[in-house]
């Protein structure tokens, strides 16, 4: 992990970026192209993307006009609620809408974005089909507790590539983590500046000066040298390239237990085990 074209390699032999760019709640078109666009400029070349985000289709105008090559990316996008919710079938129409909006003849990625009781199994065998199908690269999940996991592993046998989940020193998820390690199932961190809160955990602040960085970057790297992969968020041009130079330097075994101590099981998004929406 010391270059950003470094990947992950998941369970069936794909290479994942460690670093992508999310684009959750960038709704503004003109701010969306912009970061799509500065952060394959500067060597990003993950994207990750959901229906529930409503910027499929803008991610797919900047990803074309970028001019970089379609097999030189990784794109990623997920499976909302309310189509699982449908059943099979509408998880099968929710992909192919998904893949017409961001105008690719593949993903590289599709994830079931929420664990919807009852649900989740019958989209985990649609997304099974689309996978043996050649329409997507690989298959995962987000936000599954253990149990979730077990559970589709249990029933069809196929386990997931990726398991996406909010991730942070204030939620840093080592059983979880742990089980996905033993499971070869790759965790990639949403969420992993804090959403926002990252100015809050003074902590960080000693840990960055002594490594001339910054906290987000600091974070940034605990996540790698957890061998997780972070797809933090930003429509700025400093910060997105900030967010990149995390590949040059490494935390000590010391610093890297004063972040996992600051742990507090706190989540900014729902528990999984109760999604109401």
């Amino acid at each position: 992990m010391d270059n950003i074209m470094d990947c992950a390699v998941l369970n069936n032999g794909v290479k994942m970026p460690w670093l992508g760019l999310g684009v959750w709640q960038i709704n503004n078109p003109k701010e969306l192209d912009f970061a799509v666009k500065t952060a394959l400029k500067n060597g990003y070349t993950a994207i990750d993307t959901a229906d529930a985000y409503g910027n499929e289709a803008e991610v797919g105008k900047a990803i074309r006009e970028s001019g970089v090559p379609r097999e030189n990316l990784f794109i990623a996008t997920k499976l909302w609620n309310a189509n699982q919710r449908k059943g099979f079938q509408a998880t099968l129409e929710a992909f192919e809408a998904s893949r017409k909006r961001l105008g690719l003849e593949y993903l590289d990625l599709y994830l079931i974005h929420w664990p919807v009781k009852g649900k989740y199994m019958e989209s985990w065998k649609a997304l099974i089909k689309l996978y043996q199908e050649g329409l997507v690269r690989a298959i995962g999940v987000c936000n599954f507790h253990i149990h979730h996991l077990q559970d589709i592993i249990g029933e069809t046998g196929v386990v997931p590539a990726v398991n996406q989940v909010e991730l942070h020193p204030w939620l840093s998820q080592e059983p979880l983590v742990e089980y996905c390690r033993e499971n070869n199932i790759q965790v990639e961190a949403y969420s992993p500046l804090l959403n926002g809160h990252l100015g809050e955990v003074k902590e960080l602040v000693p840990i960055a000066q002594k490594y001339g960085r910054t906290p987000a970057q600091v974070v940034l790297r605990w996540n790698l040298q957890r061998e997780i992969v972070v797809i933090p968020k930003s429509v700025n041009e400093n910060r997105i390239i900030e967010n990149s130079q995390i590949f040059d330097f490494e935390l000590t075994e010391e610093d890297m237990a004063a972040i996992n101590a600051l742990n507090r099981d706190k989540r900014f998004l729902p528990d999984p085990d109760h999604v109401r929406f």
